[in-house]
């Protein structure tokens, strides 16, 4: 069955879905957010980190590939990819296009995140992974405020 022809009750799960992942994804990040600024003592860190952070890891891992799927399935719903492909200048094309781009740009930082936390978790980390690893840690977590701002945009519209 082709997504354009799928029955109401299938979009509306598939949004709703997308709904609680978002949230889930975001409120996630907020709070490891938090947590590695507030959390400045290196002990405290090696006691929370190696617990947390493989159990938050694979959640947002899951939450990115629900997202993605459900997105994929409301894009095809609404023919906003047609809309992405030939953007006429509209607001819902602009504001379409930057969700894209950002959510583009936030899967490869999360997959940059989430390699180097699964292989250094326990482990004394190197000066460039720490580097890449808080730096992406950043960029998910503004890289997200941008993306609910777009989506929003896109709700409000659609």
């Amino acid at each position: 069955m082709p997504v354009h022809s799928m029955p109401d009750w299938m979009t509306e799960w598939a949004f709703h879905l997308h709904l609680l992942m978002a949230i889930s994804w975001i409120g996630g990040s907020v709070f490891m957010f938090i947590l590695g600024v507030t959390l400045r003592d290196k002990k405290a860190q090696q006691e929370v980190y190696p617990h947390v952070g493989p159990i938050f890891g694979w959640f947002e891992v899951a939450s990115l590939l629900i997202l993605l799927s459900t997105g994929f399935i409301l894009g095809a719903k609404f023919h906003l990819f047609e809309l992405l492909m030939h953007p006429d200048g509209s607001e819902i094309s602009h504001a379409l296009m930057m969700k894209a781009i950002l959510v583009a740009i936030l899967t490869v930082a999360t997959i940059v995140h989430f390699i180097i936390a699964y292989r250094t978790n326990g482990k004394e980390r190197t000066r460039w992974q720490n580097f890449f690893s808080r730096g992406s840690s950043m960029l998910i977590f503004f890289l997200n405020l941008f993306v609910m701002h777009y989506a929003i945009v896109m709700r409000n519209i659609l």
